[in-house]
C-alpha cells in the first residue's frame, strides 16, 4: 500500500495501554483522510511492552516497530522515528492514549498549506500540579523562543517530513518543534483537540523535569539558533 502518512508512538514501559493503542490507532487507519501506518518506538522497556509491540505488529499490516537496546528518552524516539518514516507526512502521539487519534484528521486538513500542525489540548484532564508545571514550562519556552505557541508539549502533532528529518534533535527538543520548523522558515499552526485522563501506567515527567528540563533546553536552542545553518539550492548540474 503507498502509505501517505506515518503515526509514531514512543513507547516506554506501556504493557497495560498497548492493547488499547492496538484498538484505537487500527480504528483510525480505518477513517484516516490520508493512507496511515504506525511505527512504534520501543525505548528501552523494561516490562513487556516490546513482547506486545512484536504481536501487534504481527497481525496487523500497518504497524511496524523499532526497538531500542536501552532507555534513551522521548526526544530521542521521535528522532529514531523521524529517521525511519518514508512517508510525506510523519506525526506522533504518546501511547498514554490522552489525546484521541481521530483528532489527526484535523491536524491533517491544514498540513497542505503549513509545515507542522500541533494540537492544543482543550480541557485538560491532568492534576493541578501537572497543569501548573507545563503552563510555566511553555511560558518560559515562548520567552526564550517567540513561537507563539501555547501547547508544545501536547503530544499529537503532524509534520511535513523532509522538515522533521532536518530538525537536529538533542534531549528536551521535542518541546521545541514548532520553534524548529520556524527556524526552516517553515509554517506553523495549533489546533484545539481533546484531551482525556490517563488510565493506566505511569507518568513519566514530573514537576522537576517539566520545569529544569525545558529551561536547560532554552539554553541549548539558542545557541542552536545562532549557529543554524539554513540553505536552498537555486540550481544544480543533471
Amino acid at each position: 500500500m503507498n502509505y501517505q502518512f506515518t503515526i509514531i508512538v514512543p513507547v516506554y514501559n506501556e504493557e497495560d495501554n498497548l492493547k488499547r493503542v492496538e484498538k484505537e490507532l487500527l480504528a483510525y487507519t480505518k477513517i484516516a483522510i490520508k493512507s496511515t501506518k504506525v511505527l512504534f518506538v520501543n525505548d528501552g522497556s523494561t516490562d513487556k511492552s516490546i513482547t506486545i509491540i512484536k504481536e501487534i505488529c504481527d497481525r496487523n499490516i500497518e504497524f511496524s516497530f523499532i526497538s531500542f537496546k536501552k532507555n534513551y528518552g522521548l526526544s530521542a524516539a521521535i528522532k529514531a522515528g523521524f529517521d525511519y518514516t518514508k512517508t510525506k507526512y510523519v506525526g506522533y502521539i504518546d501511547s498514554d492514549l490522552q489525546t484521541s487519534p481521530t483528532d489527526f484528521n484535523l491536524l491533517l486538513e491544514h498540513i497542505a498549506e503549513n509545515d507542522l500542525v500541533t494540537g492544543v489540548r482543550t480541557n485538560r484532564k491532568d492534576s493541578f500540579i501537572k497543569k501548573i508545571s507545563s503552563k510555566i514550562a511553555n511560558g518560559i519556552r515562548r520567552s526564550f523562543t517567540h513561537d507563539g505557541m501555547h501547547d508544545t508539549g501536547c503530544p499529537l502533532k503532524v509534520i511535513k517530513t523532509n522538515f522533521a528529518k532536518r530538525i537536529p534533535m538533542f534531549n528536551g527538543l521535542h518541546r521545541f518543534l514548532p520553534a524548529m520548523i520556524l527556524l526552516q522558515n517553515g509554517k506553523i499552526k495549533q489546533i484545539p483537540v481533546q484531551h482525556f485522563p490517563r488510565v493506566a501506567g505511569e507518568a513519566k515527567f514530573g514537576i522537576w523535569n517539566r520545569l529544569l528540563g525545558p529551561l536547560m533546553a532554552c539554553f541549548a536552542y539558542l545557541w542552536m539558533k545562532k549557529k543554524y545553518i539554513n540553505y536552498k539550492v537555486s540550481s544544480k548540474s543533471k
